[in-house]
């Protein structure tokens, strides 16, 4: 449902889009529908996007905004992202609300992770 004045898609380059495509569904359980050779929207990921093949990546260093998933497994969402290629360019640490991570894609972008703290929920 869109809502005036609230965020309501994002778009995001990335070098390859059939990794990019393999790695969201295979750790994070993305859906995704192809519109050209180009370019694929994603669901089921709490708000709706699409990823465009590009050779910009992007990362907090650069400036980019960080885009934070939640998981209620952490330790576990850290290990699927890990083996599905994933780097963690952070490990967990704390901070306040609770735990998080940072790792970036097969393709370098910056994303992040976080949890509550362990046993609160």
């Amino acid at each position: 449902m869109e809502r005036h004045n609230c965020i309501n898609y994002i778009e995001m380059p990335v070098r390859d889009l059939d990794a990019t495509k393999a790695f969201f569904t295979l750790v994070f359980g993305w859906q995704f529908v192809d519109c050209g050779p180009h370019y694929s929207c994603f669901t089921n990921a709490g708000i709706n996007g699409g990823f465009y093949q590009d050779a910009l990546t992007f990362n907090v260093n650069k400036g980019s905004p960080l885009i934070v998933l939640f998981s209620q497994q952490l330790e576990q969402t850290q290990s699927a992202v890990e083996n599905a290629g994933g780097e963690i360019t952070k490990a967990i640490f704390r901070f306040p609300g609770g735990r998080r991570f940072h790792f970036a894609d097969p393709n370098g972008n910056e994303y992040a992770v976080w949890g509550h703290e362990t046993g609160s929920g």
